[in-house]
């Protein structure tokens, strides 16, 4: 009978947890300020997000970049997680650079460059650096 009990109790206990979602927190950014033609990492950082079954994929122009890098799913004391990918690229004029997130039912695209997110400014030889929008 004792068995029976724990197995309940355990079951009870895993239920309660994972009915507990946690839609993610995104950042995307790159390593250095964004500079046409100048080589960089572009990096997707997720957080606070529960349960830990995700999919991050980093996209130049709506296609996926190959060679990304993710970091090993880590969590915090209120058993959140975070992740983070990243990959090497040299932004030029009129690409669109992106983070895809997919958790449990939801997908969401986050651009790098948007919103308060750092803009992509464009060198110049003749006239200093001008920033593109």
């Amino acid at each position: 009978m004792k068995p029976v009990f724990f197995l309940a109790a355990l079951a009870a206990v895993y239920c309660a947890v994972e009915s507990k979602s946690s839609p993610p927190k995104v950042q995307v950014y790159s390593q250095k300020p964004g500079e046409f033609g100048a080589k960089n990492t572009l990096i997707c950082h997720v957080t606070n997000f529960h349960p830990p079954d995700i999919t991050i994929t980093l996209l130049k122009n709506g296609v996926e970049i190959p060679g990304a890098t993710q970091t090993d799913l880590a969590f915090e004391s209120n058993w959140h997680f975070h992740l983070t990918k990243h990959v090497d690229f040299t932004p030029e004029k009129d690409e669109k650079f992106s983070c895809k997130v997919t958790h449990g039912q939801s997908t969401n695209t986050y651009a790098w460059g948007e919103s308060d997110q750092p803009e992509c400014v464009q060198s110049s030889h003749n006239q200093g650096t001008k920033t593109v929008n």
